[in-house]
């Protein structure tokens, strides 16, 4: 049996500066302010929402739309399909990859065209392929799809976004639907392109602002209709961690731009990567059968990890209160688990940092009569 050692990760709160946290609602300190009608941001690892303002509030989305567009359309088809463009989807209007009605374009051009240059057409276009050119049949299939990855706040109209009544979704639906999408390797790696060439020439440029500038943004959409404001999802990669910010209803480019680098900053700022454990490093010592002395041990890979910075840690040492004999060295006795709360943040196994060999029939006898003679005195 392995007894759990529960020991507070003291080294660790050297190394962590305690930050503000939200009171009966409010942000917590040194949050930004962010001029929208909604956000959210959350770390995709931990589930954690670190900041949100009417974050189920139901709004128009604008383009942030063609990500579901794109999932619902590549379920039905190929990415190496040719399509013909209908008429109707080049009349979609607003922003455009200049598809000409009836030409053949491969599945894979509209997909980077929806979700780079936000084409409208594009979406539509989509759409019509994967529905036999039915947009309401392909309508549904978005609202079942919504329904299938937990959007509690969403109803879709249009595949391209655009303003239309009963179209809406919620920044917490968009984050998910965000995530849900970026499982799709496709879209993984076109929301990270800044441009892109497409057939007959025609060059996309991204509508993202912080690709290639905010250290770590790999995507992931934008969006602007008139009663939409300026909307955007990002998603950050930096140490470890995966931060989602979503803004809907920003009064202009600008402030969306600014708002959203404000709000990665300051989840950014609320952890900090942390060494919990170095090979080498020794985390306790475990006694051995016949009094053979301690045993050092120590993780056999180490263990490095973004953490809350207002969140104490807690490790949990899994260990015999005894090793038996013989053990050697690198030999795997137990394990290290480090919690924050209840949610488990990583772990690794303990190994022996020396080896000890069995006794011989002499150094068992002397020690069990060391043993009696200990016991006997506890009498007396």
């Amino acid at each position: 049996m392995r007894p759990a050692l529960l020991v507070p990760v003291a080294a660790l709160a050297l190394a962590l500066v305690t930050a503000g946290s939200a009171v009966a609602g409010r942000p917590p300190a040194g949050a930004p302010v962010v001029d929208a009608r909604a956000y959210l941001v959350t770390n995709a690892i931990t589930g954690d929402v670190l900041l949100s303002k009417n974050a189920d509030k139901r709004l128009a989305i604008a383009s942030l739309t063609k990500l579901m567009t794109v999932d619902v359309a590549l379920q039905r088809l190929d990415l190496n399909q040719y399509v013909t463009v209908s008429k109707l989807a080049t009349k979609a209007g607003e922003e455009s990859a200049h598809l000409r009605a009836g030409e053949r374009i491969k599945v894979s051009d509209l997909v980077l065209a929806a979700l780079i240059q936000s084409a409208n057409d594009a979406a539509d276009a989509l759409a019509g392929a994967a529905s036999g050119g039915d947009l309401k049949l392909f309508a549904n299939w978005m609202n079942d799809e919504a329904q299938e990855i937990g959007l509690e706040h969403s109803h879709f109209v249009r595949p391209d976004g655009l303003d239309a009544p009963g179209e809406y979704s919620s920044a917490r639906d968009v984050t998910r639907l965000a995530q849900w999408a970026m499982g799709l390797p496709v879209v993984r790696a076109d929301v990270r392109m800044r441009t892109a060439m497409i057939s007959r020439g025609r060059r996309l440029t991204t509508w993202d602002d912080l690709l290639g500038v905010f250290r770590g943004v790999v995507g992931v959409k934008t969006g602007h209709t008139d009663k939409a404001g300026w909307c955007q999802v990002a998603l950050v990669h930096r140490d470890g961690l995966r931060i989602y910010a979503t803004i809907l209803g920003s009064p202009s480019r600008s402030q969306r731009d600014h708002d959203l680098a404000a709000l990665l900053r300051f989840a950014l700022s609320r952890y900090q990567v942390v060494p919990v454990a170095s090979v080498g490093d020794s985390l306790t010592k475990v006694e051995t059968a016949y009094g053979r002395g301690l045993v050092p041990v120590t993780v056999s890979r180490s263990l490095t990890l973004s953490v809350r910075t207002d969140r104490p840690l807690v490790e949990k040492l899994i260990l015999p209160r005894r090793l038996a004999l013989p053990v050697r060295r690198g030999q795997h006795v137990g394990d290290v688990r480090v919690y924050s709360g209840s949610e488990l943040l990583g772990e690794r196994e303990l190994v022996a940092m020396r080896s000890v060999g069995k006794p011989g029939l002499l150094g068992k006898v002397g020690w069990y009569g060391k043993q009696t003679i200990h016991n006997l005195r506890g009498w007396f």
